[in-house]
């Protein structure tokens, strides 16, 4: 089982990989920078230096980073659009020098235009991204949405669409978010449910750009679109939610982070080896 969590908490991202490794994981996510902030610098050489030699000795393979919160490549907004691609970009080619494997993204909101028009503009974004890094061996996941507002990827029509517009798909895959998925409708806290949200996301995308899985909980009704998650087995997907998607023959081998809550030391040693039980491994 390829299992992690999303490292948050530490001082500088070099302490990032040995603090997963602490808890018996052997992937993680990250933010490279602050979330809620747009860019003042890049990493400096030595600390991404560091990173990378962490990484190695921590057996940490692959590594995710997670998009800002700010970055919006559907908005109608001309300067926040133009903004937005140079952050990805800048974001790409840092992520190179890190030697992460992937960024991850929501896939932004179309604010008050329609979602068609959302989807052509995030394509179009996405096929500038793309030939502006094409150097770069750095996948781009597109994640699923909770629904909330105006933002794109509640369903995966909406994949389907934007994956249909990259000119060059070599690079671009998809980041399922089983509380998002819950949130904005699908009922995967039942077989039947989780068996057609598989069977939608190979029918519009392919199960083969399934890069990684967000394991988290739901806190919220099913299609409440409300972006909350829960710790594993306490939402209401349920353990026994949980522990199927843990072990569907056609996500097991899917890379895992948890972006469950952090309220109390030990939490996420609790809810990976909740995980760890869910898929019948020892615990750490």
């Amino acid at each position: 089982m390829i299992l992690g969590i999303h490292v948050s908490g530490v001082s500088n991202i070099s302490e990032a990989p040995a603090l997963a490794r602490g808890l018996g994981c052997n992937t993680m996510q990250i933010f490279a920078r602050s979330p809620q902030r747009w860019r003042k610098d890049l990493v400096d050489k030595f600390e991404s230096g560091l990173f990378v030699k962490e990484v190695r000795a921590a057996k940490i393979d692959p590594v995710f980073i997670h998009i800002s919160y700010l970055i919006n490549l559907a908005s109608p907004d001309p300067r926040l659009y133009r903004a937005s691609i140079d952050a990805y970009i800048e974001d790409i080619l840092e992520a190179e020098v890190l030697e992460a494997d992937y960024i991850v993204t929501h896939m932004g909101s179309h604010k008050e235009t329609s979602e068609a028009a959302g989807i052509e503009r995030l394509t179009r974004a996405l096929n500038r991204i793309i030939d502006k890094t094409k150097k770069s061996k750095v996948g781009i996941l597109l994640e699923n949405t909770s629904g909330s507002g105006s933002w794109l990827g509640y369903k995966f029509e909406h994949h389907k669409e934007i994956l249909k517009g990259i000119k060059d798909k070599r690079r671009v895959g998809l980041c399922l978010d089983t509380a998002h998925a819950f949130l904005a409708g699908y009922d995967i806290a039942c077989k039947d449910g989780l068996d057609a949200l598989v069977e939608e996301i190979d029918d519009c995308a392919g199960l083969e750009l399934l890069k990684l899985i967000h394991l988290n909980d739901a806190k919220g009704k099913l299609g409440s679109k409300a972006d909350r998650h829960d710790h594993i087995g306490k939402g209401a997907i349920g353990m026994e939610g949980m522990k199927r998607i843990v072990n569907h023959p056609k996500l097991k081998s899917v890379p895992l982070i948890l972006e469950t809550p952090k309220e109390r030391e030990g939490d996420d040693a609790k809810n990976l080896n909740t995980v760890r039980k869910l898929a019948g491994l020892k615990t750490i």
